[in-house]
């Protein structure tokens, strides 16, 4: 992995957006004037109340040298004014903005604060790089091209979930990865906290599942081998461990919020459970003791269907949502095994009492008391498209992964979806089919050109069923990604091309637009110390 700045570097000046102008993801409807607009050393930012915090980070990003005052009338004569007004006319939606810039002024006008949060990314892209830099000031001569710029996602789920599970990434990245994620127009963190090889938050009531599920002897770090024996092959012999405390994160939480950005946890049942069994081992079918996960792929281990099990978590998500006030929690549903089981005498003499034909309505009879828990508190539950398997829970959301069938099936049976397909969205994939160069990756080939794509409203989906599909997202699973900068190497620029699948209207995506645009977005990158893979725009 070369370091990265050497390509932005490299780069032609012509290219360059339209009228020089390189914004990711591109706007809905951009016009460039004639002129510049010059900051200045002791400018003001004139804000209406709501938007105090908006116009705060917009006069940090200028180097603190302008002064921020509540109020906007005919008589303020600020150079920059930031009105929120739920009447805007012309503007739909808390997400939406006007931006425009003449010489004199610049006026930004929402809806919601969201909305000036965005209009403020916008601006901020129409700047030289260094505005991103800590030490940027407005002394260095700073010009921004007079435009007319009217914006609205075209989605309102745009997100990203990164697997903390498989390798624990600190608080300070996870909080630079909401900074990306900010400067993308992206407004969904979900946050993979519990898998087979760790469980990563604290939670009081089972003080085990950190002293005990978060803790690993070893990894496995090599491919798995035919037929996933991955049992089989050596570890490393490096104990890993980690997890947050339950003020580390409700800090995320507080962080993201700031940048309009929802966390949304995921706790994994009833499959991807071992860390939790190693510390509980009663919640898991044979009471026998196991060790937290150490290689790859889902373990057979799978937690009990008893009262106890579902007590244990009703206990733990009245925890997660003490931390997390997002309206979605996620509870996974994927890659369960189910021959524990069906070797399981309790579970059979379960399924016979409740009336259940197979395992698979086990499945789903588990995530139903899991929805209907949640429903009762207020709350949504999402999970992985296998929740479909023995019937959908009536408020569930359907997060499509294994290609876009499940979210079709969702759709059309009145659910709402998450399109992610990991055959677009995937970004554990590989970058480029010269493996040797790479990495080790998973497996598969996602190369940016296929990313930037993706349409999130499959051709198959009836046109009366595409409100149910939400959003998008992307995917970062981390079995061979153990550091920040891998990920960073992962996830950019790929993840710069899926955010315009998520923001921009379909109509308005333009492939080589944005590999020119992408050239001034990469020297951003650089000075915000992002170790992306150099693109090859050919792939």
């Amino acid at each position: 992995m070369s370091h990265p700045s050497t390509v932005a570097n490299q780069i032609p000046t012509q290219h360059t957006g339209a009228g020089g102008v390189a914004i990711v993801p591109q706007p809905n409807r951009l016009t460039v004037k004639p002129g510049f607009f010059k900051l200045s050393s002791n400018g003001v930012i004139a804000c209406s109340a709501g938007a105090r915090d908006e116009a705060n980070f917009l006069a940090r990003a200028f180097g603190g040298q302008y002064a921020v005052t509540e109020g906007i009338d005919a008589q303020n004569n600020a150079a920059i004014r930031i009105a929120l007004d739920e009447s805007t006319p012309a503007l739909a939606g808390s997400e939406s903005y006007r931006l425009l810039v003449s010489p004199d002024r610049i006026e930004i006008e929402a809806v919601g604060r969201a909305g000036v949060f965005y209009a403020v990314q916008t601006l901020l892209q129409m700047l030289p790089a260094s505005v991103y830099s800590e030490a940027a000031t407005s002394d260095d001569e700073w010009r921004i091209p007079c435009a007319e710029i009217e914006d609205a996602p075209r989605f309102g789920w745009r997100g990203a979930m990164i697997d903390v599970g498989r390798y624990f990434m600190p608080v300070e990245f996870i909080k630079k990865f909401i900074d990306l994620l900010a400067i993308h127009k992206m407004n969904v963190l979900h946050l993979h906290l519990t898998e087979d090889q760790g469980w990563r938050l604290e939670i009081k009531k089972y003080p085990k599942l950190t002293e005990v599920g978060a803790y690993r002897k070893e990894t496995l770090t090599r491919h798995l081998g035919p037929n996933h024996g991955s049992h089989l092959l050596p570890g490393n012999g490096e104990p890993h461990s980690g997890f947050y405390t339950q003020d580390e994160a409700r800090d995320i939480v507080a962080y993201a919020a700031a940048r309009h950005i929802t966390v949304v946890p995921e706790i994994e049942l009833p499959g991807h459970a071992r860390a939790a069994i190693a510390a509980y081992p009663k919640l898991g079918c044979s009471d026998e003791p196991v060790e937290v996960g150490k290689s790859w792929g889902p373990h057979e281990d799978v937690f009990n269907p008893s009262e106890e099990t579902f007590a244990f978590f009703e206990d733990v998500l009245r925890e997660v949502m003490g931390i997390f006030p997002s309206t979605y929690i996620h509870i996974g549903g994927d890659e369960v095994i189910k021959d524990q089981w069906k070797a399981s005498e309790f579970c059979q003499q379960r399924m016979r009492e409740l009336g259940l034909k197979d395992e698979d309505e086990l499945q789903a009879y588990f995530i139903g008391r899991m929805d209907r828990f949640l429903t009762a508190q207020g709350r949504r539950l999402i999970g992985w498209d296998e929740i479909l398997e023995g019937g959908l829970a009536p408020n569930a959301t359907v997060m499509s992964w294994r290609g876009e069938s499940g979210g079709i099936a969702a759709a059309n049976a009145g659910h709402d979806v998450i399109m992610s397909p990991e055959g677009s969205t995937y970004l554990d994939y590989y970058q480029s089919q010269d493996t040797k160069n790479e990495p080790i990756a998973i497996g598969g080939y996602l190369p940016l050109s296929k990313a930037y794509a993706y349409e999130p409203i499959p051709a198959e989906l009836p046109a009366e069923s595409a409100h149910y599909v939400l959003g998008a997202q992307a995917q970062i699973w981390t079995e061979y990604i153990p550091t920040p900068r891998h990920v960073e190497y992962m996830a950019f620029p790929r993840m710069s091309a899926l955010s315009e699948a998520m923001w921009t209207q379909r109509v308005n995506k333009d492939w080589p637009g944005f590999q020119a645009r992408l050239f001034e977005h990469l020297k951003r990158l650089d000075v915000l110390d992002v170790k992306y893979r150099s693109p090859d725009l050919g792939e």
